[in-house]
């Protein structure tokens, strides 16, 4: 991992994420949300059930402290930039589903009859809190950060394939609509380009 910001990997990232956000929002609107919704929660089989419900934790919470593991041994100098990520995260998410939209139904709480819907056994879906998608926020975040610091391009394509496939699983385990998935994709942008001013503040007060 590399101490110094790779500006121009994260500007292509917050292209293709924003571009893909702005997508689903479209999507969403002239198709309907309900009806996207249905449209992309197929029944793909076991194999299917099995990887999302697994690939899923891979933009839980505890990636966060995963990741400040990762930080302290290989980019001290960059914790600033987890830390402040995780804060501004949690917050901005938080913050949208209590405050600015308390208590926005989930898909099994809208949709009607639930039969229309596929679940997956054993993942039981939550009814209210559902935009944005906490997990597609930070799986996005994580993406966008790991933009900023690995010099490599393939970082571009590998990240978003992964976080996107987060949000997909979220969708594919009914535990949001695409509407909140995309939500949640800015809520990432919004965060590491905060997260990033903070860093380099930080930087330059040290270089004083």
């Amino acid at each position: 991992m590399n101490n110094q910001l790779n500006y121009n990997n994260f500007a292509i990232a917050v292209i293709i994420t924003a571009v893909s956000s702005f997508l689903l929002f479209y999507c969403s609107y002239a198709i309907g949300k309900n009806q996207l919704f249905l449209l992309l929660n197929n029944d793909y089989g076991t194999t299917a059930d099995f990887f999302f419900n697994c690939w899923t934790y891979l933009g839980d919470g505890a990636v966060w402290a995963f990741l400040l593991f990762v930080f302290i041994k290989y980019s001290k100098q960059n914790i600033p930039l987890l830390v402040a990520a995780f804060v501004i995260c949690t917050l901005l998410v938080q913050v949208c589903k209590y405050i600015i939209v308390p208590d926005e139904l989930r898909p099994v709480s809208v949709i009607q009859p639930t039969s229309l819907i596929h679940l997956v056994k054993g993942v039981e879906p939550h009814e209210t809190a559902s935009f944005p998608s906490g997990h597609t926020s930070a799986a996005f975040s994580f993406f966008l950060i790991g933009c900023l610091l690995i010099q490599k391009k393939w970082i571009i394509p590998v990240g978003f394939i992964y976080a996107i496939l987060v949000g997909y699983s979220r969708i594919y385990l009914a535990q949001h609509f695409p509407f909140d998935v995309a939500a949640g994709m800015l809520v990432g942008i919004i965060t590491v380009t905060l997260s990033m001013l903070i860093q380099q503040w930080t930087n330059k007060r040290k270089s004083k």
